[in-house]
């Protein structure tokens, strides 16, 4: 559904990591360029095998990307919030988007088609350094994730995956580090190559040794270092 631009402004772009280091005018012009639109929970941006059209940076709300296989297996990539990009590479590489993209809360994002991102890129040639900064980033976090499924125990996968959330998205409170989306077991299996099985009864043990708690679609750390000490 299409939105007005009301709401949110150039302003808003200062903190994305496409656009890190752009002057307020620069950004002025990329808000210009772009267009607006608001996601309720649980709907399609775009899907994996389609098109791939546009550069889309998420404003408002997480993002949950995930990549299926023919046989129904379905493997969760990341989590984007605000200020993230997603769906960007698929312009240069071979115009397929290789997830899904899906809104997990209300969802406002901003995207651009690759003629205008050329064009922005040609303006203000630092976007395609940040462009290139990012791959980088989601590459290597691509390669420690093989790492972790080849070389780790079970328990250590999903303590890696709930501390990379908690990075990404804690909220720090008396009670310990609560993610600040809804997320249950079946994502962080999805997350970690894991079974929903294993991942409950991992989470069921954490929880009697104080090092978690969970309720619907919500998990809370009691205790980051402890989770930490896990993964070594």
């Amino acid at each position: 559904m299409a939105s007005t631009h009301g709401s949110f402004g150039a302003k808003d772009l200062a903190g994305c990591e496409l656009f890190a280091g752009l002057t307020p005018c620069a950004l002025d012009h990329v808000f210009r360029a772009g267009r607006v639109r608001d996601f309720p929970r649980h709907m399609t941006v775009f899907s994996q095998g389609g098109r791939a059209e546009r550069a889309h940076v998420v404003l408002r709300g997480r993002v949950r990307i995930t990549q299926g296989d023919p046989h129904g297996g379905l493997l969760v990539i990341r989590f984007i919030g605000p200020g993230e990009t997603f769906g960007t590479l698929g312009l240069y590489t071979n115009h397929i988007y290789p997830a899904t993209a899906a809104s997990v809360t209300e969802v406002v994002e901003m995207s651009w088609s690759e003629a205008d991102l050329g064009a922005l890129i040609a303006a203000y040639p630092g976007i395609a350094i940040n462009l290139v900064r990012i791959a980088g980033q989601r590459l290597h976090e691509a390669q420690e994730r093989l790492r972790e499924l080849a070389t780790q125990r079970v328990a250590h996968r999903i303590a890696h995956v709930l501390l990379r959330l908690a990075a990404q998205a804690g909220d720090t409170s008396d009670k310990g580090t609560s993610i600040s989306f809804p997320i249950g077991r079946k994502d962080v299996a999805e997350m970690c190559g894991a079974t929903l099985h294993t991942v409950s009864r991992t989470f069921r043990a954490w929880e009697k040794a104080g090092l978690l708690s969970t309720s619907r679609q919500q998990i809370i750390v009691s205790d980051l270092e402890r989770l930490k000490r896990l993964t070594s």
